[in-house]
């Protein structure tokens, strides 16, 4: 396709691009909530009394009757929302930050002084907070969610294949709990016309917003308008309805005034969805040829008391290699937190880390190059279901990776290789994988009496240059340049606007507009068309329910793929590790849009250091919730920590995922960035890191290796 530069850019850098809170209708209040601060418990008394006697305040709401606020639905039961548990219903407290009371105010410095007078007394409980607390409460997930999705895999005979394995690695690995952190605060702008709803909201699932609260509220769906034009960034913390909404629009509905919240970055650490804290056993054997027999991954991942949030980090791991025997053990552990959700890469990132880096460990005991390793263990064949990969050019990735990275300069053991200045040098790579899932979509097109090409389409654009990808297909099939068309997406009035996650918002939106577009082509003005999924999935997006396909499909399974290769230098005196520089070769099916595309990896690599070196939540064991809880104390990547990031692309369409050829990038991007990080670092200095993420004091000082550690005899790299 052509490659049409990002066509949103002149408005977001100008400032013409307007998100959610920028809307300011006439009579606005803004709104502001009190929060928890136990971790568990019963609110005995909330004292309002002050807040409500500030000048400028409107309201103040501790509990909103059954009949008018019903409970909310859990997206992954089924329902609609980011967690099963609605504030300001009853007394019950069941993580540090809930909301007790609701505030709208003339402006919001009003609201906020309002809601930080309200005090409350409450009637605490012991709780729990980590994986390794006294009151968790650990369940079989295969068990306690009885459904295909949260079941175990087990191919092969691993217990068998293991016992007679020439080389074993066992090996714990600690993953932190760790937060999405968009520009984009949480925030909602609410306004009644009568019988009728509004409510602009950054959200991924306009869909989910508009059937839940209905539900919620007993209206029908059809008096409910969303609209998401933009996203200053989700990562999946906004792929649902937040508990904050439906009391947003009963306050607004008895106000009789438009209302605007927005939470404050604490209050979204403490409120929104998180990337839970992980435990992963990983055993691998391989046989005396070098290679791999059999692989076992058990996690345990932290879940809330109220939801049972299910993982699926073994979904990706058992399809990396083409492993003949594989298990794979998950629990649930239920602590006193909100429940998390999905984050960028929500199973794999943490998964395929504990399992790259105990591939990585088993390559080096067996004497192979880590890439020649990984090239020997690929595989054609899904090797879960037995059918064929739609398209894996995994290898092709690697290759083309290790010749562009200077792979033969390597030495193979680790040790005393440095730079002029005495700084340790490591290089390391690894692998990751993202099943190709779509979703049903609907597009629309026609054109305009000036010439304009219209697009309306379900999709929701998130930054990830949806937009743009769109508009190089349109481009590309009416051969009219890209000033002339206009997409419209996000937005209920044009479509069922379902959940754009998962990576498969461009692989489901282009083949239903790529289908329009040859029905306008054929001379129907008003070409509407869909992207051929199955009715009963149809029906469900619709009714803003998950409804996605894959990666298993009739006669295949479809995956994403990607390698990348990581340079780091630990600095001879202070041990700080840096990142100079990162390849990263992926395999997505056709490339929708260079510009976004490589945008997307970027962003991703950029993520992934931060998952490695920097992000971690701190939780609070007295209190609950997390001692980090801003941009302050909560450290993402800047840009000084941002190194050369080149991307390739293998750029083969998929013809048999859909039409279009192209497989989701935006998740397998971040996939394989983390071990290829403490890969590096092993082969810098010979110590194996099984905790992220990895700081100074986790190394020997100065950057040495322990001192019986390998030795190469001091080679130094020559890029």
């Amino acid at each position: 396709m052509s490659d049409v530069l990002r066509v949103d850019a002149r408005e977001k850098v100008t400032g013409k691009a307007r998100y959610g809170a920028d809307r300011t209708p006439e009579g606005l209040l803004h709104a502001a909530f009190a929060t928890a601060t136990i971790a568990r418990g019963r609110i005995v008394e909330v004292d309002t009394a002050e807040s409500e006697a500030l000048a400028g305040v409107v309201s103040v709401t501790t509990r909103f009757g059954e009949d008018e606020l019903g409970p909310p639905s859990f997206v992954m039961g089924g329902g609609y929302g980011t967690q099963s548990l609605q504030p300001l219903r009853g007394d019950r407290i069941a993580h540090r930050g809930q909301p007790i009371a609701l505030v709208l105010a003339e402006n919001p410095v009003v609201a906020n002084h309002a809601a930080e007078l309200i005090t409350a007394t409450y009637e605490p409980e012991a709780h729990a907070s980590h994986l390794d607390a006294d009151q968790a409460e650990t369940l079989l997930q295969r068990e306690a969610i009885p459904i295909p999705f949260a079941d175990d895999l087990t191919f092969g005979d691993a217990e068998t294949d293991m016992a007679a394995a020439q080389t074993v690695v066992d090996a714990t690995y600690e993953h932190p709990a760790q937060n999405a952190t968009p520009l984009e605060l949480l925030s909602a702008v609410v306004q009644w016309h009568e019988d009728r709803l509004l409510i602009h909201e950054g959200t991924q699932n306009a869909g989910a917003l508009r059937n839940g609260l209905a539900r919620q509220l007993n209206l029908d769906p059809q008096q409910i308008e969303v609209r998401s034009r933009y996203l200053g960034g989700a990562f999946g913390q906004r792929n649902a309805q937040h508990p904050y909404l439906a009391p947003l629009v009963l306050a607004a509905r008895r106000a009789g005034r438009p209302v605007k919240l927005v939470l404050t970055r604490q209050q979204t650490f403490h409120q929104a969805s998180f990337r839970p804290q992980t435990r992963h056993r990983i055993t691998l054997g391989a046989d005396a040829t070098g290679r791999m027999t059999a692989a076992v991954h058990e996690i345990d991942q932290q879940t809330s008391r109220h939801d049972l949030f299910p993982g699926g980090y073994a979904k990706v791991t058992s399809r990396l290699y083409g492993i003949p025997s594989y298990r794979s053990r998950q629990r649930l552990v239920r602590n006193d937190i909100q429940t998390p959700g999905y984050v960028r890469a929500p199973f794999e990132q943490p998964g395929v880390w504990a399992f790259e880096s105990a591939v990585d460990e088993l390559a080096a005991r067996v004497g192979a190059d880590p890439v020649a390793f990984r090239l020997a263990n690929d595989t054609s064949h899904d090797p879960v279901s037995g059918l064929p990969f739609s398209s894996r050019h995994l290898g092709e990735c690697l290759r083309r990776g290790a010749q562009a990275f200077g792979w033969e300069q390597r030495p193979l053991a680790p040790g005393d290789w440095t730079d002029d200045e005495g700084n340790r040098i490591g290089w390391g790579v690894a692998v990751g994988a993202y099943p190709a899932n779509v979703t049903p979509a609907r597009a629309r097109v026609r054109v305009e009496p000036d010439g304009t090409v219209l697009v309306e389409t379900d999709g929701h654009e998130m930054g990830q240059g949806l937009t743009s990808a769109v508009t190089s297909l349109v481009t590309r099939e009416l051969g009219i340049p890209a000033e002339q068309v206009r997409v419209r997406l996000g937005d209920t009035r044009v479509g069922a606007q379902p959940l754009t996650a998962g990576s498969w918002g461009t692989a489901s939106t282009l083949p239903a507009v790529q289908a329009a577009l040859e029905q306008l082509k054929a001379g129907e003005s008003g070409a509407e068309a869909g992207n051929g999924l199955p009715t009963a999935l149809a029906d469900r997006a619709a009714n803003g329910l998950v409804a996605a396909a894959g990666p298993v499909y009739g006669e295949f399974a479809a995956f994403s793929f990607i390698a990348h290769f990581v340079e780091v230098r630990l600095e001879r005196v202070t041990g700080r590790i840096r990142v100079p520089r990162v390849l990263s070769v992926a395999d997505c099916g056709r490339v929708a849009n260079r510009v976004t595309a490589a945008s997307q990896v970027r962003g991703g690599v950029v993520w992934g250091l931060g998952a490695a070196l920097r992000e971690h939540l701190v939780t609070d064991p007295r209190l609950g919730g997390f001692l980090n809880a801003s941009l302050e104390e909560y450290p993402i990547s800047v840009n000084a920590d941002i190194c050369a990031i080149d991307v390739d692309f293998v750029d083969r369409p998929d013809p048999l995922l859909n039409s279009s050829g192209v497989k989701g990038l935006g998740e397998v991007a971040m996939v394989g960035v983390a071990p290829a990080v403490t890969n590096a670092i092993w082969h810098a200095t010979g110590q194996r890191l099984r905790k992220l993420p990895i700081t100074i004091a986790d190394l020997p000082a100065g950057g040495r290796r322990p001192p019986s550690g390998p030795s190469t005899g001091g080679s130094r790299p020559t890029g």
